[in-house]
């Protein structure tokens, strides 16, 4: 045998499955191989077409993508492609990508069948393997499971719901409602939905006014209701309500009112679940009441990631209940110092912005005011107010951002209009303490208060931020700097000394990178979304290749799966939950998916150095 020859034995006799064959096998082996080359993004096995290979990874990888471009598995150095069209019909049902530059062993169809027939153990093991991926597949796409919260709203719909026409009189739509043991009434004109009256509505906006009962109730509905798609799940009526504070959600079917879903009723789906986070927190009277409420939800959290929760809806969960806390906290200060005396909104920032708080975010929020404030007459209301709502948060469990990036902080106070101009400032003139800032603050989104002054703001930053190629330039440099924690040789590199020895940092070297980059991706745009995962979708195409965006978002993904994992352990065991993992408590495969997030981001960052001028600011 040539030293070729036997240079390849060796290699394969140190991988499954051509370990297990006999040395005489294992000789004859290597002179049926043929060898290819492939560069990165060559597409080696093609959807729907032919092949007549195995492939064996000498050096490099290979994504495995299904249809949609789902990406079911990524393979590196050892392991093996192409086996299931060698198995049964010979067009692929997947797509093989390199992902690096590639080196492939190839064994023809020929060769492979009769090495089958030969040795049974060979058969089995690629018709499990082929199985494997086939399960993979369908998981992926079709994400089934039987958890409440995934329900579809309309199985819990009321497809009867109250009706009257806008001219009904008030008295009238009260006696219906009683008679029908209703809490809401729609309001319905000519066969299309115009408003809803709720009985909060009748308190607050009759009978505390002392309005006239015969007047129409288009005098005190609300018009052109938040409605919700037939099909959503109930998780996510849950974040519309909880979003708006509202308790009634009518439901539409391709344009149609369907009927109505109320938080009630969604409660009554969840009431042998311990996973329901908000239930009562609207009913709490005080900062003292809701003391340790927000501990309490991130442990039930804890307990729904155990369960198998996707990452998604771990965060929703969690940012359900801190934006409820925070809203409450709000309602009870107005009720303590007063109406306010202009409008004002009160904002998240950072990761409860975007939805993706984990269970050891602190808090990160803002007042916008109207630009009619002023400060001598009204500075000490709204003082008074965010010192209210941010130390009650911190009683919640919610901790007080350590950065002061919080509305009782007097620099994070500030008019419509100087919001505006700072962020104008933030992106023409990107200084370092200012990108810091941008960073966190184009991540915006209102909880309480006027809407419309929030999102003037918001719309305002991310217009100016769509063509600042120079602080995209900034921003890229940034989030090239978030080095993902692998050596030159993918080993993973853990703190050497200190409080964190011998872990990584999951999100300073992962998870903070990516949502770095689709906040890039999504300014560049000019995409208001603050999700990242919503961000990255949008980006995809555009400001980034599909392929990339479909690599961040499963390195994003799996990244949040082990971050929460690793904290809700750490609440069962009494500590306080952390970012820092100890990669030899992983498995081999938990291990190698790790490297694969990481090799997807440094692959990113990379390419932001061709992309922008990082190396040149």
């Amino acid at each position: 045998m040539s030293v070729e020859l036997d240079e390849v034995r060796s290699f394969l006799a140190q991988h499954e499955p051509f370990s297990r064959l006999p040395e005489e096998e294992l000789d004859a082996l290597p002179a049926h191989l043929s060898i290819a080359y492939f560069r990165r993004g060559d597409v080696i096995v093609r959807l729907g077409e032919e092949n007549f290979f195995l492939h064996v990874i000498r050096t490099g990888a290979i994504d495995v993508l299904g249809e949609d471009g789902v990406l079911l598995d990524r393979r590196d150095s050892g392991l093996t492609f192409g086996y299931s069209t060698l198995m049964g019909q010979p067009e692929s049902r997947y797509e093989m990508i390199a992902v690096e530059d590639c080196l492939v062993f190839r064994l023809p169809q020929e060769a492979f069948t009769q090495l089958a027939e030969r040795n049974p153990d060979i058969a089995r093991f690629f018709s499990a393997q082929s199985r494997q991926i086939r399960a993979a597949a369908r998981e992926l796409s079709d994400a089934t499971t039987g958890d409440a919260l995934r329900t579809p709203i309309e199985e819990i719909t009321r497809t009867d719901p109250l009706q009257a026409d806008s001219t009904t009189s008030i008295s009238a739509a009260a006696q219906l409602m009683s008679e029908h043991g209703a809490s809401s009434l729609l309001v319905v004109d000519g066969g299309e939905l115009t408003g809803i009256v709720t009985d909060r509505d009748l308190r607050s906006r009759v009978l505390a006014l002392g309005r006239d009962p015969q007047e129409a109730i288009a005098e005190i509905m609300t018009c052109t209701p938040v409605t919700v798609n037939a099909s959503v799940p109930a998780m996510e009526a849950l974040l519309h309500m909880a979003e708006r504070g509202i308790h009634h959600l009518p439901v539409v079917a391709k344009g149609q009112l369907r009927g109505i879903v109320t938080q009630s009723d969604i409660t009554r789906l969840l009431q042998n679940d311990p996973l329901y986070l908000t239930a009562d927190l609207s009913r709490k009277n005080s900062a003292e009441e809701l003391a340790g409420s927000f501990n309490e939800a991130t442990a039930l959290a804890a307990r729904y990631v155990e369960r198998g929760s996707t990452p998604s809806e771990a965060a929703s969960l969690i940012t359900i209940a801190a934006d409820a806390i925070a809203r409450r906290l709000c309602v009870l200060a107005e009720r303590e110092l007063g109406a306010p005396p202009v409008d004002y909104a009160f904002v998240a920032v950072g990761s409860q912005g975007r939805r993706e708080m984990a269970l050891a975010s602190d808090q990160d929020n803002a007042l916008v005011l109207a630009d009619d404030y002023d400060e001598a007459l009204h500075g000490e209301y709204f003082a008074r107010l965010s010192l209210f709502v941010c130390t009650g948060l911190d009683k919640a469990g919610q901790v007080l951002c350590p950065g002061e990036m919080m509305a009782m902080t007097p620099q994070w106070r500030m008019t419509v209009t100087q919001w505006e101009k700072t962020f104008h400032e933030w992106i023409t003139a990107p200084q370092p303490d200012a990108l810091l800032n941008a960073q966190i603050f184009f991540d915006f989104r209102v909880l309480y208060g006027s809407r419309e002054l929030g999102e003037r703001v918001h719309s305002a930053a991310v217009t100016m931020g769509k063509g600042a190629r120079r602080m995209h330039a900034h921003l890229a440099s940034l989030a090239a700097r978030r080095e993902p924690p692998l050596t030159f040789f993918r080993g993973l590199v853990v703190e050497r000394d200190g409080e964190y020895a011998n872990t990584l940092d999951i999100k300073k070297g992962g998870t903070a990178g990516i949502v770095q980059m689709a906040r890039l991706f999504a300014l560049a745009i000019g995409s208001e979304e603050v999700d990242t995962r919503k961000r990255l979708r949008e980006a995809a195409g555009d400001s980034l290749s599909k392929m990339g965006a479909q690599e961040l978002l499963d390195a994003f993904d799996y990244l949040r799966s082990l971050t929460l994992a690793h904290q809700a352990r750490q609440l069962r065991d009494g500590v306080a939950p952390d970012y820092h993992i100890d990669p030899k408590q992983l498995g081999r495969l938990e291990r190698e998916r790790l490297r694969d997030a990481f090799r997807a981001i440094k692959s990113m960052q990379n390419a932001l150095a061709t992309k922008y001028p990082v190396r040149n600011i």
